[in-house]
């Protein structure tokens, strides 16, 4: 299924948001809220890509069949005018070949595929996990690299020799080496994503097309805003976006789990995805309190 927002140089779009999945009170799916998520993300939020069961979507927690539904009813509410990428990966590779291709009968426009987890793989453990991946369907695919989470990185090596997959066309990087980074995009077809909101301007600055992003929950509009500025030369512009989310990206990012952080977010901007599941916690009354203040600061409109 091709995606409606892709174009050669961004294949997955420019300004997407690695999304929620609402919960009930009960731990249920809300699938309804599913759908109103994404279309207001889609139509308030500028975003012109959804990641669907990435991290912020508490994939670990929910189960392949939530999975495909979750992905179904995206598809369904915004698929004909944002791109939807499919969280596809674990650290079991046979797992991860049975989702690509669920994904792919869902109608995902491509695939997101984190390093393995916790089994800490070599570089060539790496390069068959991710091959594996993308000779499973007809989707391109977004490797995403986060060290932090995973415990091994992609090294630039290992990415020179993915890159010369036909339909691993991209990186979502939260390892955060950008003279890495410029180095496989100079010397490859790679395109990157900024898969760390406090330092998408700077990766736009070395060449990435745009993000993967978790303050794009609230702050979409304004980071499709910077893409634009920057893109068009308004660099003086793009910078004074940065700095005006700085409180945001901070209050999301870095207090506890994003996932948590974002939720109560979206509540305060009156979008309720409802509650998270365990082992995370609802984010707490001082928490909420002082995020409050700090979307304030950052310029967003929260309800009363």
């Amino acid at each position: 299924m091709a995606s409606p927002t892709g174009t050669s140089d961004a294949p997955f779009g420019r300004t997407l948001t690695a999304m929620v999945t609402p919960f009930t009170s009960d731990g249920a799916v809300d699938y309804e809220g599913v759908q109103r998520i994404a279309a207001y993300l889609v139509d308030e939020q500028r975003n012109d890509g959804l990641v669907v069961s990435g991290t912020t979507g508490e994939s670990p927690t929910t189960s392949d069949e939530e999975k495909d539904r979750v992905l179904r009813a995206v598809v369904e509410a915004v698929g004909d005018r944002a791109t939807v990428v499919a969280g596809a990966g674990t650290n079991d590779t046979r797992h991860s070949v049975e989702l690509a291709r669920a994904a792919e009968r869902a109608g995902a426009h491509g695939l997101l595929v984190v390093t393995p987890y916790y089994n800490k793989p070599p570089q060539e453990g790496l390069l068959r996990h991710f091959t594996a991946v993308a000779d499973a369907t007809g989707l391109p695919v977004m490797l995403y690299d986060i060290p932090g989470r995973a415990g091994v990185p992609i090294t630039t090596e290992t990415l020179f020799r993915l890159a010369e997959h036909p339909r691993i066309t991209a990186v979502k990087d939260a390892k955060g080496d950008l003279f890495a980074s410029s180095q496989v995009m100079a010397s490859t077809d790679l395109v990157f994503y900024s898969g760390d909101d406090a330092l998408n301007l700077a990766w736009l600055s070395v060449g990435a097309v745009g993000y993967v992003s978790v303050v794009g929950h609230v702050a979409g509009a304004e980071l499709a805003s910077m893409a634009d500025s920057y893109r068009s030369g308004d660099v003086a512009n793009a910078l004074a976006v940065h700095r005006r989310l700085l409180p945001v990206v901070s209050a999301i990012m870095t207090r506890t789990q994003g996932a948590i952080m974002v939720k109560a977010a979206l509540k305060l901007v009156g979008q309720d995805a409802g509650y998270v599941r365990p082992p995370l916690v609802d984010a707490t009354q001082e928490q909420i309190a002082a995020l409050r203040e700090d979307l304030i600061t950052g310029g967003l409109k929260l309800v009363d």
